[in-house]
């Protein structure tokens, strides 16, 4: 009888690797949502259907899911796609909450995929030790997600960040890259770029005075 411990009693899946990692399966390009929208405006969005959910928060944000996983599932289930969390794996973390957090991306996606709904994989690493397990349980060839936020501060982090991309590219082969965040000049193929929501919503605001204006200027 497995234990009611860290969503054992809910599923476990096929794993790879040694720490056994939950498989994602692969998706394509082929009619993915043009607006995302960070997790935190998932319950209060509309026209779910036409959109995709991103991860690309502080953990806290999303760990609900983790807690509350069938409540979380239902929600989502609504949106046309979901990138998988982007729990944290930042370097100053030992290596074993790392993989833990890999292991729980991990787990959420072969969850949700399990229950039907269209899952990327977000991929992550920290330091070149973190490729002996970070890009376990990824789908080759297919259609993967990355955020440089955070991981290009200074010229170390910078070479750190792309020298993870590139071995990324070498094992996964992806056909797509979802982007969010600031695209580096090294990096100049196959990329879908996420808008950051802030931004998203200043055009709209930027849009809309501009109407208002227009229509002002019309009346006199």
């Amino acid at each position: 009888m497995v234990e009611r411990l860290d969503n054992f009693e809910k599923a476990i899946f096929a794993g790879e690797g040694q720490y056994d990692i939950p498989l994602l399966l692969p998706e394509t390009a082929d009619g993915l949502p043009t607006e995302w929208i960070p997790f935190n405006y998932a319950a209060s969005s509309t026209a779910r259907r036409d959109k995709g959910v991103h991860f690309f928060l502080d953990d806290y944000q999303f760990f609900r899911c983790w807690r509350d996983p069938e409540r979380y599932t239902k929600l989502l289930s609504g949106f046309g796609c979901v990138l998988a969390p982007d729990f944290s794996t930042y370097v100053d973390m030992p290596m074993a909450a790392q993989i833990y957090s890999h292991y729980r991306k991990h787990w959420l996606g072969a969850y949700w995929q399990m229950h039907g709904i269209r899952v990327i994989p977000t991929i992550s690493w920290s330091t070149p030790e973190s490729y002996e397990w970070c890009f376990t349980g990824e789908p080759v060839g297919g259609v993967v997600a990355v955020s440089s936020v955070g991981c290009l501060r200074d010229k170390e982090a910078t070479r750190r960040f792309l020298q993870g991309y590139d071995e990324m590219a070498r094992r996964l082969d992806p056909s797509w890259v979802i982007f969010y965040g600031k695209v580096p000049q090294e990096i100049d193929w196959n990329i879908i770029r996420i808008q950051p929501h802030q931004d998203q919503m200043a055009e709209r605001r930027k849009r809309k005075w501009a109407a208002e204006e227009a229509a002002a200027g019309s009346a006199k």
